[in-house]
């Protein structure tokens, strides 16, 4: 959907996306609500690039909508901030022109003008043309002459902004970075009578506010740098911000965008499209099947553009246009997916979304559009909720979960909805699952036949898909050739992968010879450390003491499983083999798991680690450090030692893994999906040590706390 931010970013020069209505750039005097501030004046001391002797960035609000101004007057103090000479503005040609109020340089007590000789180049630049991204943006550019270290750059203008689908509705932000160079910032936002706005602000900016009755500015001065407490949600990234809206509550902003969708997907008397639902009717039976194909036909056949030219921002194409074009965008293709539910009887709306992670903590925000990134359709189909993407690939079936954890979504109806909230759910399967088979028969000296299945769900398994689809198997097996055959693998021989629909996975298998890194333990004994077995101890939750010490502390989700075979060598025993630490316990919020057992000739290792608890407060991060010494990080060794028959067998855990017959890789990853989500944090961890004199084996159990 690539709904714009209206952003005033307050720091070393940067110029945000901005909108015209033509493509000439126009001079005019400084407005009466933008005059600049002092400037501050620059120490015998500056270091840096540059020092920001003023920057001001001001939004006025009127019933037009809004202008948006930035003026700044830069000391350039090394030569690699000559570049600021390069000046630019970026618009899209709805609103209204640019207006340029000066580019002067300032060197040694004189003043060089350069507006009044200056010119502009306007160029039709599509930055993201290979993402399919058509913005519409027009660009004007200057390159200043002669500019040179210890001049004084000034460069001010205004830029109106009026998207038509927003009426007389504003909402954006301001704010400063958290590591802007030396200087004064002045931030503004300003209103005629009656365009007062709802205004939010963070405890940083309003401990500087001015307010007046009809404006309100922030000043810094060489405003130090902030950063969000260590590893906090991201919600704690929110600093040092204003955020105004002229949106009364979330059900005024659902109300505004419901009638666009609405006469987007109304189709015409005689559109194709009712076609394509009669067809679709007639084919399939119940209405999850039809909401299925329904689906499938807009994800195939209309290819993915962003449009954002004629206020197409926020305003999506209708149905007719897009299924005619054969393109469109989020916006687009969500239109005309209603339409056809529609025709079948199906009952849905448009949802919108963030698909950045940028959501945590939406709930929070003053009501705004500009919060969203992206729009779906969510469907009521046999009295169950679905979510239909017509932007992924046709893999994606509808689905009761979305496939990205959204934290935030708002639908959009007549009637206006509420934001709606998720809360976090503890996965019930692995993300990504690793089966590593080794079969070591033919000895410690020979060359392994292995097998190595990669297994991987959600928007990462889409990814992977999107990468190795349009792969011929030679294409696929010979740049695998090139990359793993090396240290460990000495061939492949074959190479498999598929999408799983029914699994929604992506599953990648090699197969080859490799070398097997067996250890000389002396005495005809040996050892191995299987790949995928061990973890990292975790790292201490500390923060600097300036940093927020009660926020609580968070980890990324996710839950990967690791399940590695090895079929021992054929002039071995069973009873000579052993293996070292099981274990199960949970730190910081993520459970760690390992097991082995051995039967059939074989030893088995299953190791996973799952995230149970994004956030953990900080007292329990305290505790958990403590906890860190006694963290087992030994690699899953397994250990053979012909002196000794009365090692085999132990305290083993079942582990769903075998080798020969191979069963099907999405029948392991159910198998080890059942097993590793039996996690139980507190349980008993055995470690088999030997001793060195009489290299018996004797068990050592602790309680892991």
């Amino acid at each position: 959907m690539r709904f714009g931010w209206p952003i005033s970013i307050a720091y070393f020069l940067v110029v945000q996306p901005v909108f015209a209505q033509n493509q000439e750039v126009k001079r005019s005097s400084v407005p009466d609500w933008a005059q600049p501030s002092e400037l501050l004046p620059v120490p015998e001391t500056a270091t840096g690039a540059i020092f920001v002797r003023r920057q001001d960035v001001l939004i006025h609000l009127d019933k037009t909508g809004e202008q948006h101004h930035t003026s700044f007057r830069i000391k350039i103090l090394d030569p690699s901030a000559l570049a600021l000479g390069n000046l630019s503005i970026s618009w899209n040609p709805v609103s209204g022109a640019p207006l340029v109020h000066a580019i002067k340089i300032h060197r040694d007590g004189d003043v060089v003008d350069l507006l009044k000789d200056s010119k502009f180049e306007v160029l039709r630049r599509e930055n993201e043309l290979e993402a399919a991204k058509l913005s519409g943006l027009l660009t004007a550019v200057l390159r200043i002459s002669d500019l040179r270290v210890s001049d004084e750059l000034e460069f001010s203008f205004t830029i109106p902004q009026n998207d038509p689908t927003l009426g007389s509705n504003s909402s954006g932000l301001l704010f400063v970075a958290g590591e802007p160079a030396n200087g004064r910032y002045r931030l503004g936002l300003s209103w005629d009578g009656g365009q007062k706005p709802k205004i939010a602000m963070t405890e940083d900016m309003a401990a500087v506010a001015r307010e007046t009755s009809q404006s309100i500015e922030f000043l810094f001065d060489n405003p130090p740098l902030i950063m969000p407490p260590k590893d906090a949600p991201p919600r704690y990234n929110w600093q040092r911000i204003t955020q105004y809206s002229d949106f009364p509550d979330w059900q005024s902003v659902s109300r505004h965008f419901a009638p666009l969708y609405k006469e987007a997907s109304r189709l015409g008397n005689a559109s194709p499209l009712k076609a394509e639902a009669s067809r679709i009717a007639a084919k399939y039976q119940t209405p999850l099947e039809r909401a299925k194909a329904a689906l499938k036909l807009v994800q195939n056949d209309i290819r993915y553009i962003y449009v954002g030219l004629d206020g197409g921002n926020y305003k999506p194409v209708s149905a007719d246009e897009t299924w005619q074009l054969r393109y469109g965008d989020c916006k687009g293709k969500t239109a005309l997916l209603i339409a056809l539910l529609a025709e079948l009887g199906i009952e849905s709306e448009a949802v919108l979304v963030n698909n950045n992670g940028y959501d945590d903590g939406t709930k929070d925000r003053l009501p705004s559009p500009f919060l969203f990134d992206h729009v779906l359709v969510r469907a009521k189909i046999d009295g169950a909720t679905y979510w239909l993407d017509g932007t992924l690939p046709a893999i994606v079936p509808p689905q009761t979960e979305p496939l990205l954890p959204y934290r935030s979504a708002l639908p959009l109806l007549d009637s206006g909805a509420a934001l709606e909230t998720f809360e976090w759910k503890t996965p019930t399967r692995p993300d990504e699952i690793n089966l590593h088979e080794i079969d070591a028969r033919e000895g410690f000296d020979q060359l392994a036949t292995i097998r190595n299945t990669r297994i991987v769900r959600g928007i990462d398994g889409v990814q992977m898909h999107l990468q190795l689809s349009p792969l011929t198997k030679a294409q696929l097996t010979n740049s695998l050739r090139q990359q793993m055959i090396g240290d460990t693998w000495q061939s492949i021989d074959d190479v498999q992968w598929r999408y799983d629909q029914k699994a929604q996975a992506s599953i990648l298998t090699i197969i080859g010879k490799g070398i097997v890194e067996w250890e000389n333990d002396g005495g005809g004994a040996k050892s191995f450390s299987l790949p995928g077995g061990g973890f990292n101890p975790p790292e201490r939750r500390v923060r600097a003491a300036e940093q927020d010490q009660t926020a609580p502390f968070f980890s990324k989700p996710e839950y990967s499983c690791y399940v590695t075979t090895v079929r021992i060598p054929s002039s071995t025993k069973a009873a000579n083999w052993w293996y070292n630490t099981s274990f199960d316990t949970k730190i910081f919020g993520r459970t760690y798991y390992r097991g082995f057992e051995l039967r059939d000739n074989a030893i088995r290792m299953i190791r996973g680690s799952r995230v149970d608890q994004p956030e953990i407060d900080a007292v329990s991060a305290q505790r958990d450090n403590a906890r860190i010494k006694s963290f087992d990080n030994s690699m899953a060794n397994i250990y053979y030692d012909p002196s000794n028959n009365e090692i085999g067998g132990g305290n083993e855990k079942p582990v769903p893994a075998t080798l020969g017959p191979f069963p099907s890789p999405s029948l392991q990853a159910k198998r080890a999906s059942k097993r590793i989500s039996r996690f139980d944090a507190g349980s008993r961890s055995t470690r088999a040590t030997r001793s060195p004199a009489g290299k018996k084996y004797h068990f050592l159990t602790r309680k892991i706390p």
